[in-house]
């Protein structure tokens, strides 16, 4: 059985109540979601590009006032994807984060898109405090580790971001989101039809002049409805695109 008209035929939802099709929440205020988008996926580059995929993608996320933490190339059920896990500023918020990891697994004409989110509270930037004060001012902030030395703007790049920190938070929605990410990662399945589709070989081409292209192919999922709107309290939730 296909989980919230996606490919996805299996996956750990241990801990988690359904909240609508396609979104779970834990008690501590986590959110996973599904996606499916009937569409050539919005990847820059293909995966086999890496380097530039995930530079183009931490330019991306950098423009639009966050920082992309990592890429990460890997697979799904054996199918090819990609790994971020990025932050971003907390709308109408002075202070406050909200952290989210992804997996998007790309096909040539379709993608599906699992999704951890979680934010910030009333309590903001202790995890930074106290790792600015053990490694010392001179060595918290970074260089982004995809912009060959510089940076892309948006939200800082800096140790506390670090997966060795997490133990040490171990309530902060950074490592809830990281933690999740992992386990959730080997319990997910596929439909064997998502499975043998074409793989993503980079983004579509703007048109140009010449004989009309042949039909596009058409997946064998339903797109997933559009969600309702946002509620206010969560304004940092993100369950548009970012296929």
């Amino acid at each position: 059985m296909m989980i919230a008209m996606t490919p996805i035929t299996g996956l750990d939802l241990s801990g988690f109540t359904e909240r609508e099709p396609g979104v779970w929440t834990d008690e501590a205020g986590l959110v996973l979601s599904v996606h499916f988008f009937p569409l050539v996926p919005d990847l820059p580059a293909p995966l086999h590009e890496f380097e530039r995929l995930r530079s183009m993608l931490a330019a991306g996320v950098g423009s639009r006032g966050g920082n992309l933490i990592e890429a990460v190339p890997g697979t799904l059920h054996g199918v090819p994807g990609l790994r971020q896990l990025l932050k971003v500023p907390l709308p109408g918020r002075p202070h406050g984060q909200a952290f989210i990891g992804s997996w998007t697994v790309p096909r040539a004409a379709c993608s599906t898109v699992l999704k951890v989110q979680a934010a910030e509270g009333q309590m903001t930037g202790l995890r930074e405090a106290l790792v600015a004060d053990r490694v010392g001012p001179e060595n918290y902030f970074r260089p982004h580790p995809y912009a060959a030395g510089g940076q892309f703007g948006g939200l800082p790049t800096h140790v506390a971001d670090d997966e060795e920190w997490d133990a040490q938070f171990p309530d902060h929605p950074l490592t809830r989101v990281r933690a999740a990410l992992h386990r959730i990662t080997p319990t997910v399945t596929f439909d064997e039809r998502f499975r043998q589709l074409p793989p993503f070989g980079g983004p579509a081409q703007p048109p140009h002049p010449g004989p009309p292209p042949a039909a596009p192919f058409t997946p064998p999922f339903p797109p997933q409805a559009a969600p309702p709107p946002t509620p206010p309290r969560r304004g940092w939730f993100r369950r548009g695109p970012g296929r």
